[in-house]
């Protein structure tokens, strides 16, 4: 049995940066136990099985696998699967498209923007409002990341747990230099965060002209650390949003990740916020394809 498959790099413009995905398509045929071990074979962070959906006016059923296991949802997967189902003619056609895709976290809306002469962007609508929970304690988190307690922080904002489809410890640190210095203790990370609610660390700050630069590691996921992170820059934003002292309106935000992995990627989240409530946490990107091919099973 052969399977078509595309690689893109997802959360960029330009081939060979961002985060790397693979998708493959008509999927139905594979079990749960294939789609893993196909997985831990491209050993991306993530790899997509399209399915036909099972659910109403979803366009198709994405199953997403890390190296290690099955996601309910991830932010990379879905803006790669979207550019990829708009540009492969299966999703509505037109500069503006907008369709549903099912997850395991439930229906995830999404807009395709396509332009002549660049690849097409996609922004996926967060399927869950922000959660919120307790971080481990400073000590603990500096250790894991190996930092001094005084690298943490930056302005108000301190470490906290946070989820809108996928928990992660968000880090704000003090500047962008400190982002270079993490020298990740998996041993101190094992013993305080494998097993929580929230086990993944998003690290970030704010840089020098407005934007925000982060990195996100993941051991649980068997991911040493990931160039572009949807699903924590929606927590991020969701984070930032819920903080904010604007009533009404759109939050805007840029994040810079994987400049310490020569692999740049940008992610543009928003938040939309009525009576003083986050309403929306959205998360978009481009998408480049780079490769396709037949996989044998």
């Amino acid at each position: 049995m052969q399977l078509r498959y595309y690689m893109l790099d997802v959360f960029t413009e330009q081939a060979f940066t961002g985060n790397p995905l693979a998708v493959v398509l008509d999927a139905d045929v594979l079990n749960t136990a294939q789609m893993q071990q196909i997985a831990r074979e491209f050993n991306l962070s993530e790899t997509v099985f399209i399915q036909t959906p099972t659910i109403e006016n979803a366009l198709s059923r994405l199953r997403i696998f890390t190296p290690a296991r099955e996601m309910a949802f991830a932010g990379h997967p879905t803006i790669g699967s979207a550019c990829l189902l708009s540009e492969l003619g299966f999703a509505p056609q037109g500069e503006d498209e907008r369709f549903v895709l099912e997850e395991g976290i439930g229906p995830v809306p999404v807009r395709v923007r396509r332009a002549l002469g660049r690849p097409a962007y996609a922004e996926l609508t967060a399927a869950q409002l922000p959660e919120f929970a307790p971080a481990p304690p400073d000590a603990v988190l500096a250790q894991i990341l190996g930092l001094s307690v005084e690298d943490l922080g930056s302005n108000d904002e301190r470490p906290r747990a946070v989820s809108c489809g996928l928990p992660f410890v968000l880090v704000p640190v003090r500047a962008p230099e400190v982002l270079a210095a993490i020298d990740l203790d998996v041993t101190a990370w094992r013993n305080a965060l494998a097993g929580q609610w929230a086990q993944e660390l998003y690290v970030y700050a704010r840089g020098y002209e407005g934007e925000l630069r982060a990195r996100m590691f993941a051991p649980a996921l068997g991911v040493a650390e990931d160039p572009a992170t949807g699903s924590a820059a929606a927590a991020l934003a969701g984070a930032l949003a819920t903080d904010s002292p604007i009533v009404e309106g759109r939050l805007q935000w840029m994040i810079h990740q994987g400049l310490e992995m020569g692999r740049p990627s940008q992610l543009h989240v928003a938040a939309e916020r009525a009576g003083s409530v986050v309403t929306a946490v959205r998360v978009g990107g481009f998408a480049v394809r780079v490769a396709d091919g037949l996989l044998t099973v």
